[in-house]
């Protein structure tokens, strides 16, 4: 084995399923604006999030997770949930969860999270820490 081989020297690339590539890219380069890097269909629609590359793979069926399988750390996150639902997002309210107007949600450690759903109902978020 090459000891000079280390996962946390290397990036990490994300993945996400859908199972409609046209209504997921006008999702997340339009309303999300990340970049589209490339599209390899039949297989995954590639973007840029931050300098991670993002695998949108394309499935026959979604069976989204029942937790948060990609989110960003925003520096704003009033703004940032602001200029989303500006972007046609909707943050999704959870039963039990003290979140306020803009469906932000204050953890006791003092982080602050808001999700929302791509169109194949994945749940994604936004965090400020």
């Amino acid at each position: 084995m090459n000891t000079d081989f280390r996962l946390r020297d290397r990036d990490v690339i994300a993945f996400v399923a859908t199972s409609d590539p046209e209504r997921a890219k006008k999702f997340y380069r339009d309303t999300l604006g990340l970049p589209l890097v490339s599209e390899e269909l039949p297989f995954a629609l590639v973007f840029d999030a931050n300098g991670t590359m993002l695998r949108v793979t394309v499935v026959t069926d979604v069976h989204p997770a029942g937790y948060t399988v990609l989110g960003w750390k925003v520096v704003d996150i009033a703004a940032a949930a602001q200029t989303l639902a500006k972007a046609g997002v909707q943050f999704e309210r959870y039963p039990g969860m003290s979140q306020n107007e803009l469906g932000i949600w204050a953890s006791p450690g003092g982080a602050k999270v808001a999700w929302f759903k791509d169109p194949d109902g994945n749940t994604l978020s936004i965090s400020q820490h």
